[in-house]
């Protein structure tokens, strides 16, 4: 049996994953379902000064509250910054890391980098009226969050680099799993 870490993607949280984790578990697993501030049930958090680094300040910290010493780590969409920078800190306990659909970055890279001109569009015109908070790709110009499901997005996240240090090379199994069915997708 594994111990498993899942990190959701930008505007959501943990219920993203569905009925995954109550899977995982049934098969004899561990699993925790990362909550990271200002996102999902932490929307009450969410302010403009969140960073990507605090992300995975919050996955870190649930991961050692969650006693895991030796886990695979999954991320989804954003969430596969936060993983990176996660493996970046925890490389040699992570048994494997699986980015879902989910953005990869390259050493020192921001995910502002590693997007294009319709993504850099949305990032500054969704959030002029909600200053460092960036509205849910597609949704509408009077777009509400929906308490604990779907919200803004900190602008900041997703500005910040990850500079590798060495101990993401220590993670002997990854796994990329691209969904093709959805456009425009990011993640060519």
């Amino acid at each position: 049996m594994a111990d498993y870490v899942l990190v959701h993607g930008a505007w959501g949280g943990g219920q993203t994953y569905g009925e995954v984790p109550d899977r995982l578990r049934a098969a004899g697993h561990r699993v925790h379902v990362c909550a990271l501030r200002g996102l999902g049930s932490r929307q009450g958090e969410l302010h403009p000064g969140i960073t990507l680094g605090d992300h995975v300040d919050d996955v870190c910290e649930q991961v050692a509250e969650a006693g895991f010493d030796r886990f695979i780590l999954a991320g989804h969409s954003y969430g596969g910054m936060v993983i990176s920078g996660v493996a970046t800190r925890l490389g040699a306990r992570i048994d494997a890391i699986c980015f879902l659909d989910a953005f990869l970055p390259g050493d020192d890279q921001s995910l502002w980098e590693i997007t294009g001109g319709f993504e850099h569009g949305w990032y500054i015109d969704s959030q002029r009226h909600t200053p460092g908070l960036v509205a849910p790709i597609g949704s509408p110009a009077d777009f509400e969050p929906v308490p604990g499901q779907v919200g803004y997005h900190p602008l900041l996240t997703l500005l910040e680099a990850i500079p590798f240090t060495g101990e993401e090379a220590k993670i002997p199994r990854r796994a990329y799993v691209f969904a093709n069915a959805w456009e425009p997708t990011p993640f060519r």
